[in-house]
């Protein structure tokens, strides 16, 4: 292995990693992967990764052009599942597979419940829906109408949603809806019932225009599209990545706003707030948030969500990142990461040591 930029700012308790070169192990099938939009892991510590195998141009994926450009390459999947060693167990979903119903045109994000069951959101212009499926790709549950938005207030309709948390003991699933709307929406997770919706600082969300990002501006009290990212912590809060304003904020399962903190606050363009992964410490001490536009991954402390460290920087070498999107842990305390657009690829990352 080797080792890959590790913390800009320390103390004696930040986690330091060192990037795996070796993980995942070669794809089979001549398959590729296009650009690694979700990463989640499940109980038995299997990684599972959603792409866009769209996203190849027709050199990466030459081996399927008509004629065949190249020997290689073949797209993946868009569901793939890996064991913890990085060999493939399984995979399906997207745009080739016969034995999917319908398949949405951009996929974005991937969780995988306390069943075992595989949770999908869709960003597409016709992708209003959240899909629930066994972990062998069986359709469960489909939540939002197809090729239908209704706004930010709609109880029934979704708009791009971008990522999605299972709650097991409220058997309730939260979705950063996202794209096109700004709200959190709550759903039952075998039903699919509305429950409940939210917006910044738990107000109503509206859909109005909102004056371009200044980091020296008024705060805004409205979540930016794209409202990126949820996860629920072990202390039973909502974390949300509003990514365009460069902040987080958390809540009350009710919605119930709690605080919020700035991250990266003269960041423009994409926004500093991608995604949220959890340190494996029964106090879950750190917060690890992938960050896009600056490429790297930030190392917060979750009691006050302040920067302690960092790791990463743009490039395409092992350890570095291209639009690094998504972030995972597994019970061992590695984290994984998915990158787009320049990326398309999946890395993992080994803690190191304390410092």
């Amino acid at each position: 292995m080797t080792e890959a930029v590790i913390n800009e700012r320390t103390t004696a308790s930040v986690p330091a990693f060192q990037v795996d070169p070796y993980w995942p192990k070669p794809l089979p099938n001549n398959w590729i992967l296009g650009q690694v939009s979700g990463v989640a892991v499940d109980a038995r510590d299997h990684v599972w990764a959603i792409h866009r195998p769209r996203s190849l141009t027709d050199r990466e994926a030459g081996a399927v052009q008509d004629p065949p450009l190249s020997e290689c390459c073949v797209p993946a999947p868009s569901v793939i599942e890996f064991d913890p060693d990085g060999n493939v167990v399984q995979a399906w979903g997207g745009p080739n597979d016969a034995n999917q119903e319908r398949w949405p045109q951009t996929e974005h994000g991937l969780f995988i419940d306390s069943d075992g069951n595989v949770w999908n959101t869709f960003i597409g212009g016709d992708d209003q829906v959240v899909l629930k499926s066994t972990p062998d790709g069986k359709r469960l549950l489909t939540i939002g109408e197809w090729g239908t938005t209704k706004g930010s207030n709609d109880p029934t309709t979704l708009g791009q949603p971008a990522d999605i948390a299972v709650d097991p003991v409220a058997s309730e699933v939260y979705v950063a809806d996202g794209y096109g709307n700004r709200r959190i929406v709550v759903f039952d997770s075998k039903t699919g019932a509305y429950k409940r919706h939210w917006g910044a600082y738990g107000e109503r969300p509206h859909d109005d225009e909102l004056p371009p990002y200044d980091p020296d501006g008024q705060v805004v009290r409205s979540f930016r599209r794209p409202m990126h990212a949820v996860v629920i912590g072990e202390d039973g809060l909502v974390y949300t990545a509003d990514r365009i304003n460069n902040r987080i904020q958390v809540f009350q399962k009710s919605g119930q706003f709690v605080k919020e903190e700035f991250l990266a606050t003269r960041t423009l363009a994409m926004g500093a707030v991608w995604d949220f992964a959890f340190s494996v410490d029964p106090g879950q001490t750190h917060v690890f948030v992938p960050d896009g536009t600056n490429q790297k991954v930030w190392i917060l402390t979750r009691e006050d969500l302040k920067p302690v460290g960092a790791f990463g920087r743009g490039g395409r070498m092992a350890g570095y990142f291209g639009w690094v999107h998504s972030i995972a842990a597994d019970s061992m305390g590695n984290l994984y990461t998915g990158e787009v657009e320049t990326g398309k690829r999946l890395q993992r990352f080994v803690p190191l040591r304390a410092r």
